[in-house]
C-alpha cells in the first residue's frame, strides 16, 4: 500500500511537470518563438537573441540539395552524392539517408517560415508523440528568420514532388532524358533501349516504350542520346537569338498570372458565405437547446447545412489550388528568364543542367520532328 501511495504521488508530480512544460511550449508556440533541434538542424545555429542564426558552410548544403531535386536528381540519388562527396549530415554523421533528404526538401523553415507544433505527447508517461492531424493548434509564422531558399524555389519542389507523384509509374531519374522525352503519336514515354548487347555494335537508343505494344505500331523514330543532345544545343541557340523577344513574351505572361484579383474575389465571397452557414448551424443548435424542437426536423436542417458548408469549402480549396498552380507556374517563368538572361552567346556543346532547368519535355512527332517544350 505504502509503494502504491508513493507511486500515485510520483506519477501526480511527474503529470505536473508535464503540464507545466507542455503549457510553457504552447505558450511560445502563441507568441510565435521558432526553437530549432540545432544539433541535427543542418542550416542553422542558435543566434544570441534566441533566433535561428545561418551557417553558411551548411547552407550550401541545404541549396545544393535543392538545385539537385530541381534538375531531376530523386532524393535517394541525392543521398549518394552527398555520401559519396563526404558532406556531413545533420547529425554529423557520413551516410546521408532518404528521409534526410527528404524532410530537407520538405521542411518549410529553410524559407524562412515556421510551423509550430507539429507533433505533440500523447502520453506523458511513455513520452509518446504523435503527429498533429488537428487535434491540438498549429501556429504558422512568416519570415521568423533568415532564409537558406527562397519562397519560389521552394514551392517549386513542393510542385515537383506532386507532379512525381502523378508520374509515379513513369518518372525515373536514372538519366536526365528520363520522363522527359514523349512519343507525338500515343504519348507515351521514351526509354532506353541496349541494341546488340553482346557484340561489337552495342549501342544505347531513345524509343517509344509502347512502341510495339499497340495493335498499331507507332511510326515515331528512336534516337541516340547524341542525336537528342545535338538537337537540345540547335533548339536553345535558337531561344538565344531571339532571347529579347523571349523575354519580353514571358514577362508578360507572368503579368497576367499575377492578375489574380477574380479569383480573390471568388475566394472573399466564399469565405463569408461560409461564415454565414456557420452562424446558421450555431443558431439552429442555440434553438433546439432552448427549446424542444422535432428532432428529425432538426437534424434535416443540421444536415442541409453541413451538407452546402462542405460544398463551399471544397470549392474554396479548388480556388486556392488554382491561386498556387498560378504562383507555380509565375516562379517557374521567372527561373527560366533568369536561365536565359545568363546566356549571351550561342553553346557549342550539352549541358545537362541545361537541359534540366529549361526543358519541360520533348515532343518526337511521326514526320521526325522534334518539337521542345520549354518552361516559358
Amino acid at each position: 500500500m505504502l509503494i502504491t501511495i508513493m507511486s500515485s504521488l510520483a506519477q501526480e508530480e511527474s503529470r505536473s511537470i508535464s503540464e507545466n512544460v507542455t503549457w510553457g511550449q504552447r505558450k511560445r508556440f502563441a507568441d510565435g518563438k521558432v526553437n530549432l533541434p540545432y544539433k541535427h538542424f543542418l542550416g542553422y545555429e542558435k543566434g544570441e537573441d534566441g533566433v535561428p542564426k545561418l551557417v553558411e558552410k551548411e547552407a550550401k548544403i541545404v541549396r545544393l540539395i535543392y538545385r539537385l531535386f530541381l534538375e531531376g536528381k530523386s532524393a535517394s540519388a541525392i543521398a549518394h552524392y552527398l555520401t559519396k562527396e563526404e558532406m556531413p549530415t545533420p547529425g554529423g554523421k557520413s551516410e546521408w539517408c532518404l528521409s534526410t533528404v527528404r524532410s530537407i526538401l520538405r521542411n518549410e523553415k529553410y524559407k524562412g517560415d515556421a510551423l509550430l507544433q507539429k507533433f505533440y505527447t500523447v502520453d506523458f508517461l511513455t513520452k509518446k508523440k504523435k503527429k498533429n492531424e488537428g487535434e491540438i493548434p498549429q501556429y504558422y509564422v512568416r519570415n521568423s528568420h533568415e532564409a537558406i531558399i527562397s519562397p519560389e524555389v521552394y514551392d517549386l519542389v513542393q510542385e515537383e514532388f506532386q507532379k512525381r507523384a502523378i508520374e509515379r509509374a513513369h518518372h525515373s531519374c536514372v538519366s536526365c532524358f528520363s520522363s522527359k522525352i514523349v512519343c507525338g503519336e500515343c504519348g507515351s514515354y521514351y526509354g532506353s533501349k541496349v541494341w546488340h548487347s553482346n557484340d561489337k555494335y552495342r549501342k544505347v537508343v531513345w524509343q517509344c516504350n509502347d512502341k510495339f505494344k499497340n495493335k498499331r505500331k507507332c511510326r515515331t523514330c528512336h534516337l541516340t542520346e547524341e542525336q537528342i543532345k545535338k538537337e537540345f544545343v540547335k533548339a536553345f541557340n535558337n531561344l538565344i537569338e531571339n532571347k529579347e523577344e523571349v523575354i519580353k513574351d514571358a514577362q508578360s505572361t507572368i503579368l497576367s498570372l499575377t492578375d489574380t484579383k477574380d479569383i480573390d474575389s471568388q475566394i472573399s465571397d466564399l469565405k463569408k458565405e461560409m461564415d454565414i452557414i456557420v452562424g446558421l448551424m450555431r443558431s439552429l443548435v442555440r434553438e433546439n437547446s432552448r427549446k424542444a424542437m422535432n428532432q428529425d426536423e432538426y437534424n434535416r436542417k443540421y444536415d442541409a447545412y453541413t451538407e452546402k458548408y462542405d460544398e463551399l469549402k471544397n470549392a474554396l480549396f479548388r480556388l486556392e489550388e488554382k491561386k498556387r498552380d498560378l504562383k507555380v507556374r509565375r516562379d517557374k517563368i521567372k527561373v527560366f528568364i533568369d536561365n536565359l538572361r545568363g546566356f549571351d552567346e550561342v553553346i557549342t556543346e550539352f549541358d545537362e543542367r541545361l537541359w534540366n532547368t529549361m526543358v519541360e519535355r520533348l515532343v518526337i512527332h511521326e514526320d521526325d520532328r522534334k518539337e521542345f517544350i520549354f518552361k516559358n
